[in-house]
């Protein structure tokens, strides 16, 4: 399969990524003919759990600080407790995530990786999914949070735990096959 041939993907993730959240989906665009890239505010490989024991670790292929949302075409954000947590509290990982948002680009997270999204200040008037014990952050932040494995608005892919990755990394691949996304209405 090769619907993702000449197409660039950033992972956002650092240390305490959850270890399937982000070996997954890699394995899935990069099975459909995508190159992905980790990045990453962290030098070096960067260590994944399962669930709360230490899983393997991951390389960096690119330091965040150097990452411009205009060299991909998609961002995934694994979740994990402890990695969104971090990125979330990270201006260079709110930054580029807000810019693939602003180019109208494909984004998925799961898990907690939508906590990243509301510090980023994107997840406004969109419906959403992730772990249920965020739910009631994302709808303080504005997001119509639904309890559905995977959840598509305008390019935005999201769900809620491991047990939900084939759904979400074959929306996850269908979203960046069609590409760029219409900005959603400004609210009133």
């Amino acid at each position: 399969m090769s619907h993702l041939t000449g197409k660039r993907i950033a992972i956002l993730a650092s240390d305490g990524f959850e270890e399937s959240e982000l070996l997954e989906p890699m394995r899935a665009l990069r099975e459909h003919g995508a190159q992905v890239d980790v990045v990453s505010p962290e030098r070096g490989p960067i260590q994944g759990f399962r669930h709360f024991d230490r899983g393997q670790t991951v390389p960096v292929d690119r330091d965040l600080a150097d990452a411009r949302a205009a060299d991909y075409d998609a961002l995934v954000i694994p979740g994990g407790l402890f990695n969104p947590d971090a990125l979330r509290h990270d201006e260079d990982a709110l930054r580029f995530t807000r810019d693939f948002f602003n180019d109208g680009k494909p984004v998925g997270a799961i898990c907690h990786g939508p906590w990243v999204l509301v510090d980023a200040g994107v997840v406004q008037s969109r419906e959403m999914t992730s772990v249920p014990n965020i739910h009631r952050d994302l709808e303080n932040a504005g997001a119509r949070w639904v309890d559905r494995e995977v959840v598509v608005d305008q390019g935005l892919v999201t769900s809620r735990t491991p047990k939900d990755l084939p759904a979400f990394c074959a929306k996850l691949v269908e979203e960046i096959a069609e590409g760029r996304h219409a900005q959603p209405a400004a609210s009133a």
